[in-house]
């Protein structure tokens, strides 16, 4: 077994979707970045790239790349799940916290479980979203952005 962790954070801006684990969330504001910059799946792909030593989605999804222009992250977590595949790693359970004061996320956490569970080819009952806030502190209490935590657990290969 392995365990990973990952951590992201986004800029909250006007003119931007709010899009968490491929779900849009409806909220006048949405996160900034090159992809679609959803914090939850980046942190995510982190903790997963991260468990079985193969860099972090910088390396493998460069933010200076103009094919990652725009990117749905869910297509990026795709590779990253076919990746660890062709090395033979399994993902056996991930977690993951959102820290955002606004919206409230709650309603559309389902949603998301079942998006990453689909992309990870793993049942819903490992995998966890959940949501807080910072009660008013910091850059995510004050509404400036939203991050992310992430660990998961790989099985390894069979030797």
């Amino acid at each position: 077994m392995r365990i990973g962790q990952g951590y992201d954070v986004h800029r909250l801006t006007a003119g931007r979707k709010l899009i968490l684990a491929g779900v849009e969330i409806p909220y006048e504001k949405g996160l900034l970045g090159h992809s679609d910059a959803d914090v939850l799946t980046h942190a995510l792909m982190d903790a997963l790239l991260g468990a079985c030593a193969l860099g972090d989605i910088g390396h493998l999804f460069p933010d200076n790349d103009p094919a990652y222009a725009g990117a749905d992250s869910l297509k990026l977590l795709d590779r990253v799940v076919e990746l660890l595949g062709k090395r033979g790693f399994r993902v056996g359970n991930v977690d993951v916290t959102v820290i955002a004061q606004a919206p409230k996320l709650s309603p559309f956490v389902p949603q998301m479980r079942e998006n990453l569970a689909r992309r990870l080819n793993i049942g819903t009952d490992r995998v966890s979203v959940k949501a807080t806030t910072e009660e008013g502190l910091g850059f995510t209490g004050r509404g400036d952005g939203v991050a992310a935590q992430a660990v998961c657990l790989i099985e390894e290969p069979a030797d």
